[in-house]
């Protein structure tokens, strides 16, 4: 990853956590109830069916969604102002994705603009060309390939001033390569960041079973809503077979 895309990076140390988490809704829960612990320099992915959990869960991640049960802390404090500056939520589904039809180039010099960052200037051609993305500037979003699409929402949102964890929901929800996603949280990782993936049962099966994967490092998955960590198999053995109806 080139200079610019770790400037908002801060030492290492920090811990994101939470503890039995559950969000309500009538007539069922929005989010059931959810544990998981991720450091700097650690990815971690989180596997559940498509729906508001997954939603739900970035909001409570991010201070930005008040839970019925559990807590979450950054560093061990409980404070949902600390959570909004430091931990930035990538591409959430009604929440913080772009609008589909804006150019790229559009949704870039916004984006960097919420990060405090230049957007005059060549700054946005500057920023897809060091990608080799620049000939995407003026596609709509919604025609931009999906692993283009995840790597500047997530690197720049990287960039945004304290930010020392980053949320990316759903990214396997436009298709693409899990490779893709899961290796750019391994490179956020790498720079600092405590970096949460939460994708669809499914991909978790893709990701965890695959050779490309293994031997598996960091900590182990987490089933959405299961408030237990699944520990890692071998690609012979998925780990989210158990929780797979």
């Amino acid at each position: 990853m080139s200079h610019d895309q770790h400037a908002g990076a801060e030492p290492a140390g920090h811990v994101l956590a939470a503890t039995g988490v559950r969000v309500d809704a009538r007539p069922l829960a929005l989010l059931e109830p959810t544990s998981l612990t991720v450091r700097s320099g650690e990815r971690l992915l989180v596997a559940g069916e498509p729906g508001h959990g997954h939603t739900a869960l970035a909001l409570a991640l991010g201070g930005r969604l008040r839970v019925d049960a559990g807590a979450v802390e950054l560093d061990g404090k409980r404070s949902g102002r600390l959570l909004r500056r430091s931990v930035a939520l990538v591409d959430v589904p009604g929440v913080s994705e772009p609008d589909a039809v804006l150019p790229l180039g559009s949704v870039v010099a916004e984006e960097l603009a919420m990060a405090g960052l230049p957007t005059r200037h060549g700054a946005v051609g500057a920023f897809l060309a060091a990608r080799g993305l620049e000939h995407l500037a003026a596609f709509p979003l919604e025609a931009v390939p999906p692993a283009a699409r995840v790597r500047v929402l997530a690197e720049i949102a990287a960039q945004r001033p304290g930010v020392v964890a980053l949320v990316l929901t759903v990214p396997d929800r436009f298709g693409g390569d899990s490779r893709a996603w899961w290796g750019l949280a391994g490179e956020l990782a790498a720079i600092g960041y405590a970096v949460v993936v939460t994708c669809t049962d499914a991909s978790a099966l893709e990701v965890s079973g695959a050779p490309w994967s293994h031997p598996w490092t960091g900590p182990s998955p987490v089933a959405l809503g299961s408030a237990r960590a699944v520990p890692p198999r071998t690609p012979a053995r998925p780990p989210f077979e158990e929780s797979l109806p």
